[in-house]
Parts: C-alpha cells; structure tokens; sequence
C-alpha cells in the first residue's frame, strides 16, 4: 500500500497506533515549523531542504520514530531510561509506552543539528 500524505498513513495504521501517531504528528510539526511533510519509503516524515529529520512509522506490535544517528546517540541515556528500545536511526515504542513529548522535541532538534539544518 502507498500512501499519498500523513493523513492517509494515519488512516490506515492499526486503530490502536492512530491517537498515538497523530500525536506524534502534531508534536513533530509543532517542534519543526519549517519542515515539510512528506512521504518518503511509505513513511511520513519531515523534511527540510534534502533531509528528513525525522519520520515514524506504525507497525502491526510497535511504532517507531526515526532520526539522525547522532540524535540517538546523544540521548541514549534518556531513551534507555524511559523504557525504549533503540537502534542506529530509530526509536520502538508500543502504545502503551509512547515516548514522551520533550523527548520527542529533543530528539527532532538533535536530528536537525545533526544534519546541519
């Protein structure tokens, strides 16, 4: 399936993910005003310029919020310690442990310093 905006991912994501990705949604608009909503590789994301700061995805257990390695890297400590799993570029949450708003912030501006935007 491919979808056409953010609002068609959302609508077909598992019901359950829906409230959690509009959320994030709105968290990520909220803390990238200049970015532009895309879908790139059938995930919605955020771009400014060439680069996508930050995009997420829903999947059938988890979600995920992706990001510039050194994003992740620069606050590993705070996502191992809200209970998260992380990987080189991305951060696996189920709905019942969402990451949480200032973490989302940081996360989104540590990706955009990292990317030199």
């Amino acid at each position: 399936m491919t979808f056409s905006d953010h609002d068609a991912y959302i609508a077909a994501a598992p019901q359950r993910f829906c409230p959690l990705l509009a959320t994030l949604r709105a968290q990520l608009a909220r803390t990238l005003p200049d970015a532009e909503e895309v879908i790139q590789y059938n995930m919605p994301g955020f771009r400014i310029g060439r680069s996508i700061v930050a995009s997420y995805a829903a999947f059938s257990k988890q979600c995920g919020l992706y990001l510039s390695p050194g994003a992740i890297t620069a606050h590993t400590n705070e996502i191992a310690a809200a209970g998260l799993n992380a990987t080189k570029t991305g951060i696996t949450f189920p709905a019942s442990n969402p990451i949480p708003a200032d973490l989302v912030e940081r996360l989104a501006l540590t990706s955009r310093k990292d990317l030199g935007l």
